[in-house]
């Protein structure tokens, strides 16, 4: 009913949004002789920001088009190279020969933000890695009478793109992920450790929430299962493709992600609307471009959700060597053929200190020299995959990494 009445509020403040549009155009004319006056640019930033913030915004493109390669600017194409239910295996081809750059698979979360968050973590690795990346598809696009998706599927989906890649792939897991990557992994190295990846990161990964919680792990952990299922899971309204699937809606998320910093979202909204009044373009660019991509949300299989808030969040089955896929146990112990590296953020608000790090001790089979870890400091959450800390040190550290396991 929530989700109906928020498609319901979305369309009654079309006529808003189209006059504050219109008086937008009129006030910003040329010709409009009070638009220098203060009282028009407050009105442009009012109705500007109106705007804005009503505004839904769709899967953004990840808008990679040309790379740097030793001072050479390469041209990029984006390439679906499998298609599934439930997302996309893409390519971002280089238009250069480079048969010796390592294959890199980054696997994006199904959290609420689509894969172009990790924008920032693609165009790093563009320049001198073979880039594939898991293109998640919205929930409330995916037709009612498509298959189900839960978390085994995921590692299902994992594991057959990891085959379709080969085993000189390497793969990055950025923060939920890290769970069933890490489950793909071991169960590969088990069952068929010719196909396992050379090496996998995790970035900020669940791996076990014991460790350090955070808020999010808290109101997860204080919350039964049914809880979750009353309170934040909908039919997908009328007018959509995945029109009655079941559904954990993007905009319940991102309600959940502003609550956490909202002092930090509000001041941030204040300052826009200031740049805005000011006439500070740059700046006003930057915060919008961010909240643009961060505002922009995807539904959540229902089923997925409340199988990872159960054994992620709930029984921590993972680290309890008590999760199974598909009848089989998943033993972190297998992993003996693919090198681990994880890293963490200082000042991760999401995934805790040691959350991620839990997963060495549990591949107690692995070589030392297959381990390795990398506490970030000064780094939030976002800044361990996007932002110039990463570009500066988290990402040359990965590169390193993969290039010691090749």
């Amino acid at each position: 009913m929530l989700y109906h009445v928020y498609e319901m509020h979305h369309a009654a403040m079309a006529p808003m949004r189209l006059f504050a549009t219109s008086a937008l155009r009129a006030l910003e004319s040329p010709f409009n002789p009070f638009r220098p006056a203060p009282l028009t640019q407050l009105a442009v930033a009012t109705l500007d920001n109106f705007e804005h913030n009503t505004r839904r915004f769709g899967k953004p493109a990840f808008g990679h088009r040309t790379t740097q390669i030793n001072g050479v600017e390469i041209d990029v194409v984006e390439q679906v190279v499998a298609t599934r239910p439930w997302g996309d295996l893409k390519r971002f081809t280089r238009l250069a020969n480079r048969p010796a750059d390592p294959k890199l698979l980054i696997v994006a979360p199904m959290s609420g933000h689509y894969a172009t968050l990790l924008r920032g973590t693609v165009e790093a690795f563009l320049p001198d890695h073979d880039v594939y990346i898991t293109d998640w598809r919205d929930a409330r696009d995916v037709p009612f009478l498509a298959p189900a998706f839960d978390l085994n599927d995921y590692i299902d989906y994992v594991q057959d793109f990891l085959r379709l890649l080969g085993p000189e792939t390497h793969v990055i897991a950025v923060c939920q992920p890290a769970v069933p990557v890490l489950a793909a992994v071991s169960l590969m190295n088990a069952n068929e450790p010719f196909a396992a990846p050379r090496s996998m990161t995790l970035i900020g990964g669940p791996i076990d929430t014991r460790e350090a919680p955070t808020q999010v792990n808290t109101f997860a952990k204080t919350r039964s299962l049914d809880w979750f299922k009353s309170h934040v899971i909908h039919h997908v309204p009328f007018g959509n493709p995945g029109f009655m699937r079941k559904v954990y809606p993007g905009f319940l998320q991102l309600a959940g992600f502003m609550a956490m910093n909202l002092e930090k979202h509000v001041q941030a909204h204040w300052e826009m609307f200031q740049h805005l009044v000011e006439g500070d373009g740059e700046p006003l660019a930057s915060k919008r471009a961010f909240y643009e991509e961060y505002r922009a949300v995807m539904d959540l299989s229902a089923e997925f959700y409340l199988q990872t808030v159960d054994q992620v969040f709930q029984q921590h089955a993972l680290p309890r060597g008590l999760m199974v896929h598909r009848g089989q146990s998943v033993d972190i112990g297998a992993v003996e053929q693919t090198a681990m590296f994880t890293i963490e953020g200082e000042r991760d608000d999401i995934s805790g200190i040691g959350q991620t790090k839990a997963a060495h001790p549990l591949a107690h089979r692995l070589a030392a020299d297959k381990h390795a870890h990398l506490e970030q400091p000064s780094v939030g959450h976002y800044g361990l995959f996007n932002g110039k800390r990463f570009r500066t040190e988290v990402a040359p550290a990965i590169k390193q990494f993969i290039e010691t396991h090749r």
